[in-house]
């Protein structure tokens, strides 16, 4: 069974920074793209950023310039830097991959637990 392990959340001040992180454990083929999203209370989950093995990145438009994700292909970790914080973007944080899990199964999408992220002076 994989599991996606997420660490870097905190309490950061408005225009502060923080760097979310994420790894795999467990046994499995090959992961394609990773991601983050963020669910903030009351809300829908919303895309933040993904990136594909060959480094192709996607970001939701109101975050571009502010954060940056990037990964390591040898590790298959994900991370996620985000600058210039503001209480809006106070939130859960979720890391996702598309994994293959066996020679003979499809990719299949692997949700981490949450981080939280507060922007709060």
């Amino acid at each position: 069974q994989v599991q996606l392990v997420e660490s870097g959340g905190g309490l950061v001040q408005p225009g502060g920074s923080l760097r979310l992180s994420c790894a795999p454990s467990g046994s499995f083929i090959r992961i394609n793209a990773m991601g983050w999203y963020r669910q903030a209370p009351g809300e829908e989950r919303e895309l933040v950023a993904l990136i594909t093995s060959g480094n192709y990145t996607r970001y939701a438009d109101s975050l571009k310039g502010r954060f940056t994700i990037s990964r390591d292909n040898s590790w298959n970790t994900v991370s996620l830097q985000m600058d210039s914080l503001k209480p809006e973007d106070t939130a859960v944080y979720y890391c996702n991959a598309d994994v293959k899990l066996a020679p003979s199964t499809a990719y299949t999408i692997i949700w981490g637990q949450g981080t939280q992220v507060t922007v709060s002076s």
